[in-house]
């Protein structure tokens, strides 16, 4: 029977599967939110965009040009104006999706490498900060003394008119009464001011500081000083007197050196970021130093100076050891596991789900949990009987040097081996089962297949993994600050503990050694740690390209 055009046109459509139509809904949402931020409102959002980006431009700009940072001008202005046409730009498309990843790339790792390299050319450490016309002037101040009868004065704190503290003194002596600012001391007549006990109660102009901010004033007052002739100054000393101090050291521009009043002995320039002199077969510092280049001296300690030669060589060591028994040993466990549970039995899943957990678990709060299973004062794993005996542990776990390193080994591969379970179990299956058929065909054993089909075929997927695993060993800093902190102490008067690995070690070069920290020392220890690292991974790389004929 004809069928005709209205009943055609009446019949009913198969709806589309509901996953198609989210996805056209999808497709739809996608393309209407792209047509209305490529019309007009898009314009005016990369407009506002822009604009935020260029006064953010200026206000940087600004802020160098006050510390006449003018490379870094140029550089920003330069930059600014490139994004700004790329923006604005009618083409370019690809660029205007690069550049926000690219500058991302340079702010967080580009320029931290750069300055981690310029910091390891400099002797930039405590001390040594300041530049050095702020050295000189922190040295005239440190160099100010007490003189012999110097000057007493009775001290209020106040504020000028403008908020800014002042010092109004009245001398302990004459009872003449003065305002002290940062400038210099300028006179009071006394019918402007009120005395009560020697001591300013009142002063036209000045409004006393008195109550609980008069307490919290001593980290300023510590930093007040009030110049006056002759290059001595007034100090305060506590928050109701000030005394007069005297320089004992003279600087001369011309010469660029330090003379000590009493006795004529000069201080010169070292060249390395310090005023040295040499008094009775001693040299003597002035502190503060400043920042500046020494080269390649930084290394140069490294090698020669056994003070650091030797910590470093022997830290070196342990964190070779350390990450090789860590990555072998987890990686060995985990496929011993993989292969074990690699077929399928029952509650097989939650054999699988329990090995995961140790890797679910966040690694810092793992560490500290067996820090505590592992304290000196009551290690609970101690406390564990031993099987068929009364027996119990006497194991120094985190204070006794090789038990220590032991402890960071067990806890170390505790949080590795579910990541190599994982990997390995994956890579097992994709092994094709027609080879090891074959070899059991050929009469290949269990060892024999294993040793010469699954482990070679394994390492060509696992290989580049556990030499990204060795990298990130070798400088895994949480688990030793965390659970031994470098501990325990080596006998070599050496901040390097008997656990601490380079990265550790660098860490307390920077903030734990000398006066307080070696930022440069540690920059350029950073740098060896990238060369061998990088040198170790090459070579592993270049070994296993053998393993590429497998496939």
């Amino acid at each position: 029977m004809p069928v005709s055009e209205t009943d055609l046109s009446n019949a009913a459509v198969p709806a589309p599967p509901v996953s198609r139509l989210s996805t056209i809904r999808a497709r739809s949402l996608t393309s209407r939110l792209v047509a209305t931020f490529s019309g007009p409102a898009g314009v005016a959002l990369k407009f506002v965009f822009l604009g935020l980006f260029n006064a953010l431009v200026v206000w940087a700009a600004a802020v160098l040009v006050s510390q006449h940072k003018w490379v870094a001008v140029i550089v920003t202005i330069a930059a600014a104006l490139a994004i700004d046409a790329i923006y604005l730009a009618r083409r370019k498309v690809p660029l205007k999706f690069l550049v926000p990843g690219t500058i991302f790339l340079i702010a967080f790792s580009v320029i931290p490498i750069i300055y981690t390299i310029n910091v390891a050319f400099t002797n930039y450490s405590t001390g040594h900060i300041l530049s050095k016309s702020e050295a000189i002037e922190q040295v005239k101040i440190n160099a100010l003394a007490p003189p012999p009868n110097g000057k007493t004065y009775n001290l209020s704190p106040a504020l000028d008119k403008d908020g800014n503290l002042v010092l109004l003194l009245a001398d302990a002596d004459t009872g003449k009464t003065f305002v002290g600012t940062r400038e210099g001391l300028t006179p009071l007549p006394r019918s402007s001011v009120k005395v009560s006990d020697g001591a300013i109660t009142g002063a036209s102009g000045y409004k006393l500081i008195t109550g609980a901010r008069l307490f919290s004033l001593d980290q300023e007052l510590e930093h007040f000083r009030v110049p006056t002739p002759g290059g001595s100054a007034i100090h305060p000393e506590g928050i109701d007197n000030a005394v007069q101090l005297a320089p004992t050291l003279r600087y001369d521009p011309k010469t660029d050196t330090f003379t000590r009043i009493r006795d004529g002995l000069v201080y010169r320039d070292n060249g390395k970021g310090s005023f040295i002199a040499t008094a009775n077969g001693k040299k003597e510092e002035l502190e503060p130093g400043w920042k500046t280049y020494v080269g390649f001296l930084n290394f140069s300690k490294i090698i020669h100076d056994p003070l650091i030669r030797n910590p470093f060589l022997r830290v070196l060591l342990w964190t070779i050891v350390f990450a090789f028994l860590t990555v072998l040993l987890s990686f060995a466990l985990g496929l011993f596991l993989a292969i074990t549970l690699q077929k399928k039995f029952r509650l097989q899943r939650v054999y699988r789900a329990v090995l995961i957990l140790p890797y679910a678990i966040p690694a810092f709060l793992t560490i500290l949990i067996w820090g505590g299973l592992m304290n000196p004062h009551d290690a609970i794993l101690n406390h564990i009987s031993l099987p068929f005996t009364h027996l119990h542990l006497n194991i120094p776990w985190l204070y006794d040097p090789w038990w220590a390193r032991v402890s960071i080994i067990i806890v170390s591969i505790w949080l590795t081996f579910p990541y190599f379970f994982l990997v390995s179990l994956g890579a097992l299956q994709s092994i094709p089962g027609e080879l090891v058929e074959a070899a059991r065909v050929d009469g290949a054993g269990a060892w024999q297949v294993f040793r010469k089909i699954t482990l070679p075929l394994l390492l060509v997927a696992v290989a580049p993994l556990m030499i990204a695993s060795f990298a990130f060993n070798f400088n895994n800093f949480n688990i030793i600050y965390l659970l031994t902190q470098g501990g325990p102490a080596a006998g070599d008067q050496s901040i390097a503990g008997t656990t601490d690995i380079l990265i550790s070690y660098t860490f307390k070069l920077a903030f734990q050694s000398g006066k307080g920290g070696d930022y440069a020392l540690a920059g350029a220890v950073t740098i060896l740690i990238f060369f061998i690292v990088a040198t170790i991974s090459g070579v592993a790389f270049w070994r296993t390209k053998a393993l590429e004929t497998l496939r």
